[in-house]
């Protein structure tokens, strides 16, 4: 795996880690009692980005180790996934 390669992977597992972290700990402002006029009884009132950032980074770099090492180790190749697939290469 090149670095550029490597790069983008990780790129897009943050992204789609970030889409599942998102949704945690939120609380909107019908379910807090607490809304302001002229907003969305639905937004967020407090939504803890920085934190989501940082749980984004931290799980989507654990998961990515446990996948580049299973692929420099030789588990997921091409082989590998045609015959999860059942497509002959």
């Amino acid at each position: 795996m090149s670095i550029s390669s490597g790069i983008a992977i990780y790129f897009v597992l943050w992204w789609v880690v970030l889409f599942a972290v998102l949704p945690f700990g939120v609380r909107s402002q019908h379910e807090d009692g607490e809304g302001a006029p002229g907003t969305d009884p639905g937004a967020p009132v407090m939504a803890a980005m920085g934190r989501k950032l940082l749980w984004t980074t931290i799980v989507s770099a654990i998961v990515f180790t446990i996948g580049a090492t299973l692929y420099l180790a030789g588990y997921f190749n091409v082989e590998w996934l045609s015959k999860l697939l059942g497509v002959p290469i």
